[in-house]
């Protein structure tokens, strides 16, 4: 056995306690420290021993720090994000809302124009950007330092120039109407329980909605259907006991919605389309 992956075996084994997937944590934090794909540390790993910054990452998130912030890079649809502190960490269940829009808008050229609603940084504006070469848009945040990840990553994919960021309170102000509306708002009850660094790491303000987890769909709701142009889409992040309860918020500003899974087949995304 390498040293490498001997390191590999020891951090595995004592990230058990914390994380719930020790083995993987240990080698996306090994190919950050020396540098390269995890892909080519299965394949094609390099003699000698971890580098020491392992070590310190490891640490790190032996602590309970996420992957992501360690790393300072998330994967999300087909482009890589940089995160960090005061981020809501891009998830896969949030692809969810790209792949509803990509369905949305087969057999056409797709929206000319997207607004992304709490933008964090950048993740659904950016995906939908890099998914229609031809688009243009908005993407809204009330944090300036979310906004200031969101403006790195737009430059680093080549998307400055088609992607606007600005701070606000969701629509507020906003008089334009587009083709697609994403958003991915707060929508954790006050008292929930989350998983281990979620809470203790990530801003609050990006995950807690009031006492039922719905205070952000209250205050969307009412901006939705402005917000639309005729055949266009919004797709709006649920929680997974969502369905019903968030569907009524919408219900009430008259609006009618269908239900999205994620690839766990767990209620994910409320689907609004303006006829």
């Amino acid at each position: 056995m390498s040293a490498l992956d001997r390191a590999l075996a020891t951090a595995a084994e004592r990230l058990r306690a914390t994380s719930p997937t020790p083995r993987l944590d240990a080698e996306v934090l090994m190919a950050a420290a020396l540098g390269i794909g995890r892909d080519r540390l299965l394949l094609d790993p390099p003699s000698g021993p971890p580098p020491a910054r392992f070590a310190e990452m490891f640490e790190r998130r032996l602590a309970g720090e996420p992957v992501a912030y360690i790393t300072g890079r998330r994967d999300f649809w087909n482009i890589e994000l940089e995160v960090g502190p005061g981020v809501l960490i891009p998830r896969p269940d949030s692809e969810t809302l790209i792949a509803a829009a990509v369905e949305h808008f087969a057999g056409t050229p797709g929206p000319k124009r997207i607004l992304d609603l709490g933008t964090g940084p950048g993740t659904l504006l950016l995906a939908a950007l890099d998914q229609w070469p031809t688009a243009t848009g908005l993407g809204i945040d009330f944090s300036p330092n979310a906004l200031a990840y969101a403006d790195r990553n737009a430059r680093r994919l080549g998307l400055a120039d088609r992607a606007e960021l600005r701070v606000g309170d969701w629509a507020d102000g906003i008089e334009e109407s587009f083709d697609l509306v994403l958003a991915n708002p707060p929508y954790v009850a006050r008292d929930a329980v989350l998983g281990a660094g979620v809470t203790e790491f990530e801003p609050a303000e990006a995950l807690f909605a009031g006492d039922d987890g719905l205070d952000a769909y209250r205050k969307l709701a009412p901006q939705l259907s402005r917000l639309i142009l005729r055949g266009g889409l919004a797709a709006i992040e649920i929680g997974f006991d969502q369905a019903d309860s968030a569907a009524a918020v919408l219900a009430k500003s008259g609006l009618s919605s269908r239900l999205a899974h994620d690839l766990g087949g767990r209620s994910r995304a409320l689907l609004v389309t303006s006829a």
